[in-house]
């Protein structure tokens, strides 16, 4: 059961930002991929690939970790 959640993060300003977020999601188990859409000065997102259910509070958690604001989960 893979699934396709839409992580919406303030915060992020520039590459290093995008890289920070990505690994910190990548290390949740059951995420196989992240792509983070930049939007400097605006809400950010990220796709996520699931191949397990992970909690949206994992996903704070990481994004907080990574010193950013999640916004919203969108399964």
């Amino acid at each position: 059961m893979s699934s396709n959640i839409i992580l919406k993060i303030d915060g992020l300003t520039c590459g290093h930002c995008v890289s920070s977020v990505t690994e910190e999601l990548q290390e949740i188990a059951g995420v196989s991929t992240v792509e983070v859409d930049l939007v400097v000065g605006g809400t950010s997102t990220a796709t996520v690939a699931t191949e397990t259910q992970v909690e949206s509070s994992a996903f704070e958690a990481a994004i907080a970790e990574a010193g950013y604001n999640l916004v919203s989960v969108d399964a």
